[in-house]
């Protein structure tokens, strides 16, 4: 009961309202009409409206009863939910799982894993947030996040276990109308110097190492998706992961640049799925853990 209110009161209007009549409801319900004309009467007297017009054949919402329909759709719904996140905290899962992105991760391989994940713990809350850089190390690390999908540079921490999932390629990229575009041969620290490099930073930690500096002006961004506009906006130059820029380059809108001696890896940069090694993974984290692992290996 929630005050005067009952969710048997509100699953009774929401058949009513299903059906199209009090006695289909009944029958749907398996209780006499007169028990739910007497439910919808308690309803209504108890809340000081009215629901339905009972003028004619068959009884009608009112406008305020259709409002209110909707209402207790929405009561029974997170009623549902919340059954079943106690239903599974009895079986021993997890209550909810947290999940932090780095920017640079690419979305698509990841999807299939959510979805399944979701199929096979309907019930389950899961929350999806993508982190600035370093902030899924910093969610793993103050507990809110049990799972991180992150880049974890220059190494991986004691405290951290990670499990490569794939390789990240990235392009150091120009826009077409840029004067680096036109170099016409890899470029050198002194040729990348005067321009503006567009990096990718850490929010909250303004001290954290940033890697493949080669220029005096730095322009940091948080957000990826800002960056690109800014690097197509020819402002600067910079390292793009190869997923979102291959099109643009083969559209011309972007140029790739060669690099004497870049320290980015060839073969690009391990993506990894991470937890604390102090803290145990729930059934649904183990459980897309390998799936990540088996998808993605």
């Amino acid at each position: 009961m929630i005050g005067s209110l009952t969710l048997d009161q509100l699953r009774v209007l929401v058949t009513i309202a299903d059906t199209g009549s009090f006695s289909a409801a009944g029958r749907k319900l398996g209780r006499v009409q007169s028990a739910i004309s007497q439910t919808i009467g308690t309803l209504e007297d108890v809340q000081g409206v009215l629901l339905f017009d009972r003028i004619g054949h068959r009884p009608r919402l009112t406008e305020t009863g259709k409002v209110l329909v909707e209402q207790a759709r929405s009561v029974l719904a997170s009623a549902a939910r919340f059954e079943g996140v106690a239903m599974g905290t009895r079986s021993g899962l997890e209550p909810e799982l947290v999940i932090a992105i780095d920017p640079l991760v690419p979305t698509a391989p990841l999807i299939d894993s959510l979805s399944a994940l979701s199929r096979t713990f309907p019930n389950l809350p899961v929350s999806f947030s993508t982190e600035g850089l370093g902030g899924s190390l910093r969610r793993l690390r103050s507990d809110p996040a049990a799972i991180g999908i992150c880049l974890l540079l220059p190494s991986i921490p004691d405290d951290i276990a990670a499990y490569p999932l794939l390789r990240v390629g990235m392009q150091a990229v120009v826009a077409s109308g840029h004067p680096l575009a036109s170099l016409g041969r890899p470029a050198t620290p002194t040729d990348l110097e005067p321009y503006v490099q567009l990096v990718l930073s850490d929010p909250v930690n303004a001290g954290s190492e940033n890697f493949g500096l080669a220029s005096v002006r730095l322009w940091r961004f948080v957000d990826l998706g800002r960056r690109l506009d800014f690097l197509l906006g020819g402002f600067g130059w910079c390292r793009m992961p190869d997923h979102l820029v291959s099109r643009l380059i083969a559209i011309g809108s972007l140029v790739a640049l060669h690099i004497e001696h870049d320290p980015t890896p060839p073969d690009g940069l391990t993506i990894y799925a991470a937890h604390q090694r102090s803290r145990t993974l729930g059934p649904a984290g183990r459980w897309l853990l390998d799936d990540l692992r088996r998808r993605l290996s």
